[in-house]
């Protein structure tokens, strides 16, 4: 029931969804809805009905609760804000988030369990791998490519055709202008290397 669990409940109510209550291993001290217990003790075989949507930002910590939701067969549901614009051709996985203001091009590729925050761009032909965020104002170029579990910081810029790696960290307002390997963080304009992640 952090930040990240309330705005994707924002974009639930504009599209049309009832919420049920929200899950956390952490009874929150001020909830923003109804709090319905441990994500584990939930019973999801009365809820057979329902779809879930993983809300925690951390895309280590949403790959691995939505591992576990899937293992108990449950549905995830895509949320979409209805002020977002969507391109022809393009294809976005289950239980991904696309806030306020976003633009996806055509032909473009959103994987699973993505976040793709307010007013980010995405051009043509882009491949953003599951579990991937992309904070507000990211802008990526056409046929950009995002790997798995990488988050690309507020106000990055990636110019097209640029490949990032998988569990790669993109500085805030870094500029993009060549490959960035997997399992690195890369910081300023243009952006460079800085570290190796653990």
């Amino acid at each position: 029931m952090g930040g990240h669990s309330k705005v994707a409940a924002d974009v639930a109510r504009r599209s049309g969804y009832e919420l049920l209550g929200f899950l956390d291993n952490r009874e929150p001290a001020v909830p923003h809805g109804a709090y319905l217990g441990p994500v584990d003790d939930f019973p999801y075989e009365e809820h057979r009905d329902t779809q879930f949507f993983v809300g925690i930002g951390s895309n280590a910590v949403r790959q691995k609760v939505a591992g576990r939701l899937a293992a108990r067969g449950v549905e995830f549901a895509t949320l979409i804000d209805p002020s977002a614009i969507l391109g022809s051709g393009v294809m976005i996985g289950s239980g991904t988030l696309v806030m306020p203001g976003c633009i996806i091009n055509a032909d473009s590729r959103i994987g699973q369990q993505v976040i793709l925050n307010t007013a980010a761009t995405v051009d043509h032909d882009c491949v953003v791998g599951d579990y991937a965020h992309l904070s507000p104002g990211v802008h990526l170029a056409g046929a950009v490519q995002i790997g798995a579990l990488t988050h690309v910081g507020i106000g990055a810029s990636v110019i097209q055709t640029v490949q990032i790696g998988a569990r790669a960290v993109i500085g805030a307002g870094a500029a993009v202008v060549r490959n960035i390997p997997d399992d690195v963080t890369a910081v300023g304009v243009p952006a460079k290397v800085i570290k190796t992640n653990s």
